[in-house]
């Protein structure tokens, strides 16, 4: 096991093979992927009422244990169908917070068990590829419609972040947040916040009050976010982590993975933190906009902390102000690089079906409806060649 100090410096140091760090690198990519975290976080808080220390400090303590631990940078996501539940009123605070423990605890029997590498074995690598390429196409298609709702803001946004990302060395993610945060004021659509004002207030502590919360928790938050995050915070994001930095190979593997996301939800629900996982297109977002260690996530992670100890009245004020064509951007650049994988152009053409259906039903459905549709094509193909095989071993030669 790494010593903290180990950590440290190999989060400063940066990958092998990928240099020392560069900090606006990482700062670009630590605002890589405030397209998702932005959304739904605030409406957690305005929507959902949840308490803005517990969300913050949670998403802070996680994101700054995923950069030192793992050393490349991961990013960390609310869970997407809890959140949808939890902002149509499905979920009340009790039931959140039993969403959290049950879907950490199961999370970390998987990764202690070893059972959650036999399931990433399981999926073939054709349908792997089409569950990446249905979660870009989702995540560009969503910017996309972002962009739309005001399509001036949204296009200078994206040629602004398109533009900057040709320049060495500069911060294109933040930098086009600003710009375009500064347009739409010029422009009177939107007004600064005002500055929150400090106040510290630790996060309180919170358990279910009943059984039956619990057992609400689970049916209408565990088990439709739990295919979710085996197969997209867990299966996915390993190997696009191993793709993107095979030097961590050792260290990222589906069961570190796991037990990380397990044990932070079961830390940190208790303190009204959302469930959280991580996500391949958090990864590749913090990526593209220039991180390449755990320094990203950790400077998130301190700005998070800091804003949910000390100003968290004022903060969901702050995240609102960002523009949404401006998060439309940063959402279709990001997802438009994650469909585009070389696991996609390498495929041979019989992978092909499995790779379109498991996309299709990832962007229509979900991606464990994609997982299971592209599992059963692949077993079809599988058996279609086996049995191909025994006939023409017995055609007389």
């Amino acid at each position: 096991m790494a010593m903290p100090g180990q950590d440290l410096r190999q989060t400063a140091e940066g990958a092998k093979g990928h240099g020392r760090v560069s900090w606006p690198g990482e700062l670009g990519g630590a605002c890589g992927d405030l397209g998702t975290f932005v959304p739904l976080v605030v409406g957690a808080m305005t929507v959902a009422g949840l308490a803005p220390a517990g969300v913050l400090v949670g998403f802070g303590v996680f994101l700054m244990a995923t950069g030192l631990a793992f050393g490349i940078p991961l990013a960390v996501q609310p869970m997407k169908a809890v959140s949808a539940v939890l902002l149509t009123g499905g979920l009340g605070p009790g039931e959140l917070v039993a969403t959290g423990l049950v879907t950490g605890a199961v999370l970390l029997a998987l990764g202690v068990t070893g059972a959650i590498g036999w399931v990433a074995r399981a999926v073939p690598k054709s349908v792997a590829a089409g569950l990446q390429l249905g979660l870009g196409l989702a995540m560009a298609w969503l910017g996309l419609k972002l962009i739309v709702e005001t399509p001036w803001l949204g296009g200078l946004a994206l040629l602004a972040l398109l533009g900057l990302m040709r320049l060495p060395r500069v911060p294109a993610a933040p930098l086009a947040l600003v710009l375009a945060f500064g347009i739409a004021w010029a422009a009177g659509l939107t007004q600064p916040p005002a500055l929150p004002a400090f106040s510290f207030a630790f996060p309180s502590f919170h358990l279910p009050g009943s059984w039956g919360e619990v057992w609400r928790g689970i049916l209408s938050g565990v088990m439709p976010q739990l295919p979710l995050t085996l197969t997209n915070a867990v299966i996915l994001t390993a190997l696009l982590a191993r793709e993107l930095y095979p030097d961590h190979s050792q260290r990222i593997t589906e069961q570190r993975l796991a037990v990380g996301t397990g044990l932070a939800n079961l830390l940190l629900a208790p303190l009204g933190a959302m469930p959280m996982c991580l996500g391949a297109g958090g990864l590749q977002a913090q990526h593209r906009f220039g991180a390449r260690t755990g320094a990203a996530p950790v400077l998130l992670g301190v700005v998070l902390l800091v804003l949910g100890l000390c100003f968290a009245e004022g903060a969901a004020a702050l995240f609102a102000a960002v523009p949404a064509g401006a998060i439309g951007a940063l959402l279709l650049v990001a997802g438009s690089d994650l469909a585009l994988s070389r696991r996609l152009f390498d495929a041979r053409p019989d992978c092909w079906p499995a790779i379109g259906v498991a996309a299709a039903l990832t962007v229509l459905v979900n991606p464990a409806a994609g997982l299971a549709a592209g599992c059963t094509i692949e077993a079809g193909r599988s058996a279609a060649k086996r049995l191909l095989s025994r006939n023409m071993g017995r055609v007389p030669r």
